[in-house]
């Protein structure tokens, strides 16, 4: 009887953790990075590509 009552307040800790920690994040703001960087890899590239050995003149 006493585990199921140590495995009950162990339950009850994870969750309320879990609760604080999820409402950190979200007055932190901190669910938007991911969404700003799920979008990085649609931005356009600025620098220009390394010429390659096709390009070069040959010598």
């Amino acid at each position: 009887m006493n585990v199921i009552v140590l495995q009950v307040f162990v339950s009850l800790m994870l969750v309320v953790g879990s609760v604080l920690l999820y409402a950190f994040s979200v007055r932190h703001r901190d669910y938007e990075h991911a969404d700003r960087l799920s979008l990085i890899p649609l931005e356009d590239d600025t620098a220009r590509p390394a010429p390659s050995s096709e390009t070069r003149p040959q010598q």
